[in-house]
């Protein structure tokens, strides 16, 4: 008789925890369950822990070379004989109730194809660090661009079979490519409580943030028609002639280019532009814009009346500017993107991305952001009170902070018609790195980028 629950466990040179990850499998309250251990190549004294287990008849023990994340997710798919499957890592152990409490909504309703929980950190030593609470998925969610984590989610294991599986042309980043495929073919579901203990240690993937990043991105493109986003975009830069220290910074001399010329290369770089519009009021803004990119076909030179160029006047009124000049030429334009002329370090890679979220997720809008864990007060005239108590032990999903960094906004062209502003709507975000957030607001900065410059 096949079980209802096929749990695996993936290792690599975990032996220091992956004991206490087993354990919590067969400690289960629902024991109707195999447990299937695939060992990757681990070169520490892994197997020797695992084959502890062999004689036990409801878990089978796997032995690879170095096949990778995915991989594994489709040799444990292959051979698993449950209803359900579930990735435990090595480093990561279950609550008791665990695979009790995550099963039942899937036996309760045939059309759900993935159930998650909430989870705690742990340190190394299995000291409980915090506690992840995620939204209620059915009261508080309609913008479904926050993954599950990718371990320990149960899955209908027939509808993992029906979309393919895992992309093995990926390395990591699994539970990503995952959460996309399910949302789009079927309903998810979060169990709002804490059903297993994730470990952060100083080894664990969890840590290289660029190569996250960079996998997203690259996941979102394989569920897109990039046709339909190639040359879809206005990209707006608008410009003022701001000066540190008599400096301009937008005519930055850079040797070969001008920061803001450098802007405008990485735009045009972007699949998704289809014209680059520089918006200004300055004069002399407007006089190198014009010599360099007088003859460009794809960059345009506005002036912006000065009236719209006050520090109380909306973003919004500038981008019309572009837009109407548009629509008078009979662009066929889908997004209308601002680009931020203080984030030197954006590459053509984002700015693609932000449009590819915004299709991808439907939304009216994206804005790039970093999360942001520092504890933030404020004076309530009897002193500081932290705000949303960031400090606290529980993070709660709905009370998480983002900072806008990396200046970039898109719209579709349908929000900005109606909101006559880019962020508005359904706004979803990307996040990005610590270099593509870094910005030239003070003097400081600007001497941390010359020195940035020098050294590359």
């Amino acid at each position: 008789m096949s079980p209802l629950v096929s749990v695996y466990i993936t290792n690599y040179n975990y032996e220091r925890f992956i004991r206490e990850s087993i354990e919590s499998v067969l400690a289960q309250s629902l024991q109707d369950f195999e447990l299937i251990i695939i060992d990757d190549g681990s070169t520490d004294a892994s197997r020797d822990i695992i084959e502890e287990y062999r004689e036990r008849p409801e878990v089978t023990i796997i032995y690879q070379q170095n096949k990778g994340l995915n991989i594994t997710n489709n040799v444990a798919m292959r051979v698993a004989k449950g209803k359900y499957l579930m990735r435990l890592d090595a480093d990561d152990y279950l609550v008791p109730e665990a695979l009790e409490k995550m099963v039942a909504p899937l036996e309760a309703d045939p059309e759900l194809g993935l159930v998650f929980p909430d989870y705690y950190y742990v340190d190394a030593e299995g000291h409980i660090t915090g506690e992840e609470r995620r939204h209620n998925f059915e009261k508080e969610v309609s913008l479904y661009d926050q993954p599950a984590h990718g371990a320990c989610t149960i899955i209908r294991l027939s509808f993992l079979k029906k979309i393919g599986g895992y992309n093995e042309s990926f390395t990591c980043q699994d539970g990503y490519d995952l959460w996309l495929k399910f949302i789009i073919h079927y309903s998810v579901k979060n169990v709002n409580e804490p059903l297993f203990y994730y470990r952060r240690h100083g080894s664990n993937l969890t840590t290289n943030e660029e190569r996250i990043l960079e996998t997203r991105r690259a996941i979102k493109e394989t569920f897109l028609d990039l046709s339909n986003i190639e040359s879809s975009t206005l990209a707006v830069i608008p410009v003022r002639n701001s000066k540190i220290k008599g400096v301009s910074i937008p005519l930055y001399d850079l040797g070969t280019e001008t920061l803001l010329s450098l802007k405008v290369k990485k735009l045009l770089e972007a699949r998704s532009t289809q014209r680059v519009y520089l918006i200004s009021e300055d004069a002399e803004i407007l006089s190198y814009a014009r010599s360099t990119f007088g003859d460009h076909q794809n960059v345009v030179v506005l002036e912006r009346p000065s009236r719209l160029a006050g520090p109380n006047q909306t973003l919004g009124e500038t981008v019309k500017l572009a837009t109407h000049h548009a629509e008078a030429e009979n662009l066929n334009y889908r997004f209308v993107m601002t680009a931020a002329l203080d984030f030197p370090f954006v590459e053509a890679e984002i700015f693609d991305d932000a449009v590819n979220t915004v299709e991808l997720f439907k939304s009216d809008s994206v804005l790039s952001v970093r999360p942001d864990n520092k504890a933030y007060y404020r004076h309530t005239g009897h002193g500081l009170q932290a705000i949303l108590d960031q400090e606290k032990f529980t993070r709660i999903e709905r009370e998480a902070l983002y900072r806008a960094a990396g200046g970039v906004m898109v719209a579709t062209r349908d929000s900005f018609a109606k909101n006559g502003k880019i962020n508005a709507g359904r706004m979803s975000h990307v996040v990005v790195d610590e270099n593509t957030a870094f910005g030239i607001f003070s003097d400081f900065d600007f001497q941390i980028f010359k020195s940035l410059m020098s050294v590359n």
